[in-house]
């Protein structure tokens, strides 16, 4: 999976222009790659035309969207929770639920932010939600600690932006690739420990 931030406030923003770019080359030669936009309180209708102009996959809502609004998008959208650290979150967190995987992203709830922040999400809470759905965990999550944050909640991926930049909005390519290297690794631990 690969994510398109259309958050004008976020360093990682991208432009409709310049997502369109490079999802045409993706499609060519990453084909069988889930493309996501990341939207945070963007109208349903706004959202659904961004997806079909830029050939996106599902969208993913980071911002204070309501659960009707996530269903006015039916299974192209799936919610980012941030959860503040008490179980009760974890049953809260499951009304956003979608049928597929992932069912829900998890972050790390920060007063204020929509997520990219670096803080890292509660493992316990969301190792609670992961338990009954499909995840993805994202909050704070770095090369180095992608694989502990694997084995402990058994998410069914993982999410990072800030974690692998050199700076706001800048990918580090060494970063990226340890990352993916620990996670894997991790994934696999845990798909032998389920044998």
């Amino acid at each position: 999976m690969l994510g398109f931030n259309f958050y004008p406030p976020s360093p990682r923003a991208i432009s409709l222009q310049t997502c369109r770019q490079i999802v045409e080359v993706l499609r060519e030669e990453a084909p069988q790659v889930l493309l996501i936009g990341v939207f945070v309180n963007m109208p349903p209708s706004e959202v659904m035309t961004i997806l079909e102009q830029s050939d996106l996959d599902l969208a993913q809502l980071s911002g204070n969207e309501t659960l009707e609004e996530q269903q006015l998008l039916g299974e192209r959208a799936f919610k980012a929770v941030h959860l503040a650290s008490q179980p009760a979150d974890a049953l809260e967190a499951q009304i956003y639920k979608r049928k597929t995987p992932p069912a829900l992203l998890l972050d790390a709830y920060v007063p204020g932010q929509f997520g990219g922040t670096g803080q890292t999400a509660d493992w316990q809470v969301a190792a609670l939600v992961a338990e009954r759905i499909s995840i993805l965990l994202a909050g704070g999550l770095t090369p180095e600690n992608v694989a502990e944050a694997i084995l402990q909640v058994k998410p069914w991926g993982v999410d990072v932006a800030s974690g692998v930049e050199s700076a706001p909005g800048c990918k580090d390519p060494i970063k990226m690739k340890s990352f993916i290297r620990h996670a894997r690794a991790a994934f696999e631990s845990l798909k032998k420990e389920r044998a």
